[in-house]
């Protein structure tokens, strides 16, 4: 009778299975055509997303427009809205679980108060945080809550020992947190109402804890099939029974469950990340590796960092053995291809080896040319650029020269008839008129001026090789100073010493001081200073 019964269960399973297909299944396997929809599922999950985030949307509205004096209504509201974040995005969830708190604490009940810690833990237990979640625990005094609280309380603090026995996973605390959580487990059980999904599903997990695996498995088999559950309580279901049945039924569940959860919007969850880690130990590398990314898309969705780190470590792995994979192919390829290149061309291997030095012959070739026209072109260029210098300033300079052609024409004419006239303290005045230090600074203005024309860019790229205390900027009535014009002198290609002091009208000791000087504040060699300085760029005012 019990066998009948059994039969009976796995085949309304397998119809279950079947139901959820939405498309003809007779040239595939359940299995593939599982694997098929999860992956259409989860191309598709933005549509489940948006209606999650439409409840949400809604509910919110509904909370906004409460009076603000109706705390047990916002209490029921911000409860509904807690339930669809809690699987679905940790730190919103985390946001209502608080306005819970806080409406217990406006209120001042206390059963309010408890619960709203026990969904705290609870969620902090997904986000991986196991002291806070026993911090909540801690907090719960269990002679002033209701029968649904301890029920709620007990079965988390038995899910709390035993994720932390497995996160730690050393022989006495693993132990003695196992131990633990039975006997919370077995609390929990008591609190439960019969014939209810939590009194069904901590039975079963009571059972497997026992070592009645078959028992557990029937139990779970009863919740999975019967479609008053909801698919998120389903999909835990099968999620739970994958781990007592066969390998080929385990990827069936597994598959299953990871659809529930896609369709539920379910972000916190391990069935994905699970049946990734299978098919990656079964070869099957490209699928792992849609699934991993899924898992963990939705684990960064969620906000479980701790999930976050387990699934990189796998798609890691994954991705690189995608890689060794793709690499083994084409070095067995390129194997086959060389077997047969050797066979059918053999014969023209000395001919493809004078080909070969040939043609490395006209690359080197090629090479020295592209050298030389490389150096050519730098010539040509350096050659245009002095053109265009010699004719700016040749012709800058020969007005300036007209200039005082004139003004030489004029003294001489003043002179002589002066001197025709013998007024001898005129001559004087002319003399005196004569301001020879105006003159030098114009000619360093206009020296200046037409410089900076065409390296407009010189103090800014000089000063840039200097610290910045030591970095030297003309005054506010300046174009250039005496410092910057011997650097400006020389980019111009003026290096001798003598032609730079003469052209400045000063001494050549003078000229070597402060080109040390400089060189030595500088953040580069002093050879290598010359050379920052010839490369300021030009610019073809042409």
């Amino acid at each position: 009778m019990l066998n009948q019964i059994k039969a009976g269960l796995n085949m309304r399973f397998f119809l279950l299975l079947l139901l959820i297909l939405p498309y003809n299944l007779k040239s595939q396997s359940t299995n593939d055509s599982l694997l098929t929809v999860l992956k259409t599922e989860i191309k598709n999950k933005q549509y489940y997303d948006r209606a999650k985030e439409n409840r949400i949307s809604a509910l919110k509205n509904q909370l906004a427009h409460l009076p603000k004096t109706d705390f047990s209504k916002q209490y029921l509201i911000c409860d509904q809205i807690f339930d669809e974040y809690k699987d679905f995005k940790f730190d919103s969830a985390f946001v209502y679980v608080q306005k819970l708190r806080h409406i217990g604490m406006l209120t001042g009940n206390q059963t309010t108060q408890f619960e709203s810690t026990i969904k705290e833990g609870s969620i902090e237990l997904s986000g991986g945080m196991f002291k806070e979640t026993f911090d909540c625990i801690k907090k719960i005094n269990t002679d002033l809550v209701s029968s649904t609280v301890k029920l709620k309380y007990y079965s988390l603090r038995s899910r709390a020992l035993w994720n932390l026995a497995a996160y730690n996973n050393n022989t006495y605390s693993s132990s003695e947190n196992r131990v633990m959580s039975t006997v919370m487990l077995d609390s929990a059980i008591l609190f439960t109402k019969p014939g209810s999904y939590e009194n069904y599903k901590m039975v079963a997990e009571r059972e497997a804890i026992s070592g009645r695996p078959n028992k557990a498995a029937d139990i779970l088999r009863t919740l999975l099939v019967d479609t008053t559950y909801t698919r998120h309580q389903r999909a835990m279901a099968a999620n739970d029974l994958s781990h007592l049945t066969s390998s080929e039924e385990r990827n069936r569940l597994i598959q299953l469950a990871a659809i529930y959860d896609i369709r539920t919007s379910t972000k916190q969850t391990l069935a994905i990340f699970t049946l990734g880690i299978e098919l990656f130990h079964d070869g099957n590398v490209n699928d792992a590796i849609i699934l991993l990314r899924e898992a963990l898309a939705q684990a960064t969705f969620f906000g479980n960092k701790p999930r976050e780190r387990e699934v990189t470590a796998i798609l890691t792995q994954a991705l690189a053995q995608k890689l060794i994979n793709s690499e083994n192919r084409k070095n067995h390829l390129l194997t086959i291809l060389i077997v047969v290149a050797v066979f059918v061309l053999g014969g023209l291997s000395l001919i493809s080896f004078m080909v070969y030095s040939r043609l490395k012959k006209v690359k080197v070739r090629e090479h020295l040319v592209n050298q030389r026209n490389q150096h050519l072109d730098h010539i040509n260029k350096k050659l245009l650029e002095n053109a265009h210098i010699k004719e700016e300033y040749i012709g800058y300079f020969f007005n300036v020269i007209s200039g005082y052609i004139l003004k030489i024409e004029k003294i001489k004419r003043n002179t002589e008839r002066k001197l025709k006239g013998k007024n001898y303290e005129e001559l004087l005045k002319i003399a005196s008129e004569i301001d020879i230090k105006a003159e030098r600074a114009n000619l360093f203005y206009t020296f200046d001026r037409i410089f900076l024309k065409l390296f407009p860019n010189f103090i800014s790229t000089f000063n840039s090789l200097l610290k910045p205390e030591d970095q030297i900027w003309p005054k506010e009535n300046e174009l250039l100073n005496t410092n910057l014009r011997i650097f400006a002198l020389m980019r111009l290609g003026i290096s001798d010493t003598q032609t730079i002091a003469n052209i400045l009208e000063t001494a050549v000791s003078t000229i070597y001081t402060y080109k040390n000087r400089i060189k030595s504040k500088a953040i580069v060699q002093g050879s290598d200073f010359d050379q920052q300085i010839m490369e300021i760029k030009f610019v073809d005012i042409s």
